[in-house]
């Protein structure tokens, strides 16, 4: 059965690089590690998030995403949105787990963070955002091996057509150490790309192949 519904709009993070449906919406290659990319991008962007700076990379990363593609749909901010979110990624919250663990293990210098403890999932992110923007509806974050296109749209479809939500929030958003990679997009019934597990790939390999300029 062909899907009804329509991806929206996508947004890639990769390699100090924002791009906004395939297009170059921001980038600074001034050798920065994430964190330090992540601080320029909050700021050109003008989120207005102040725990921003208190959450971990995977946060940060997820919210970035999230924000480029969430101010577009002029959200009430008075209002409830019934935008589910639906994210996957391979190392789980592994890079804050790490962090966590030599906390612990430091004998000359004991005392785990609860800052970093609290990120200690990766589902944390989903909470992030919903906040933010005031999502209240379905949210998952699943762990696989690589991108996994087919449970993306299989899953989110379900939602729609269930009518557990209006829109959904899809992506794979990586985190680990100096690597990073976010693929985010919105599913609704409006929009030009079909939400197939073909189309969901093709979108996600623009990244790969390189973006496309500023017009």
């Amino acid at each position: 059965m062909k899907s009804e519904f329509r991806i929206k709009s996508f947004c890639h993070i990769k390699n100090n690089t924002i791009s906004f449906n395939g297009s170059v919406i921001y980038e600074n290659q001034e050798s920065l590690d994430f964190l330090d990319f992540a601080k320029t991008a909050y700021r050109n962007f003008d989120i207005k998030y102040p725990k921003f700076f208190k959450m971990d990379g995977l946060s940060k990363l997820a919210l970035l995403a999230s924000d480029v593609i969430l101010k577009n749909e002029h959200l009430d901010p008075e209002k409830e949105n019934n935008i589910a979110i639906v994210f996957s990624n391979k190392s789980s919250s592994l890079d804050t787990d790490r962090k966590h663990q030599d906390s612990i293990e430091d004998t000359d210098n004991y005392y785990p963070s609860p800052a970093v403890f609290v990120y200690t999932l990766p589902n944390i992110c989903i909470g992030e955002i919903s906040i933010k923007y005031k999502l209240h509806s379905e949210n998952s974050f699943f762990i696989f091996d690589s991108f996994n296109a087919e449970h993306l749209s299989n899953y989110s479809n379900s939602l729609l057509s269930t009518g557990k939500a209006d829109e959904v929030l899809c992506g794979w958003v990586e985190f680990d150490g100096t690597t990073y990679d976010a693929f985010m997009y919105l599913v609704s019934k409006e929009g030009i790309t079909k939400h197939t597990k073909q189309d969901i790939i093709k979108l996600y390999t623009i990244q790969h192949g390189g973006f496309k300029t500023r017009t």
